[in-house]
């Protein structure tokens, strides 16, 4: 850890279904999300359920793509279209969710 205490580290766990156009959008906007908002603070770690079917049925992933916030705070699950990086913020509850609706595909 570069600068940081295991207080303001973030685990995230994203289940996605191998190469489908949602869970495509949802990895590159998560990274993103992740990128500008934690840097070095997060732990991401991507799984997809059909490599990975007793870990998703452990989690209970029951759709995808799923993120989960395992902390900091309570638990959180975000589930569904995830290449809206402002919605993804304000689910996350990083801060700085500026909800305008216009930055899905957009790269920022």
């Amino acid at each position: 850890m570069t600068g940081s205490t295991a207080d303001d580290r973030w685990a995230l766990v994203l289940y996605v279904d191998g190469a489908s156009t949602s869970s495509i959008h949802a990895i590159e906007t998560v990274c993103r999300v992740c990128d500008q908002e934690l840097g070095d603070r997060v732990d991401l770690e991507v799984i997809d359920v059909r490599q990975q079917s007793a870990r998703a049925a452990r989690d209970q992933i029951v759709a995808v793509p799923t993120l989960i916030k395992r902390f900091p705070g309570a638990p959180r699950r975000i589930v569904g279209d995830l290449s809206d990086s402002s919605w993804l913020r304000l689910g996350l509850e990083t801060g700085s969710a500026g909800i305008s609706g216009e930055d899905r595909d957009s790269g920022e």
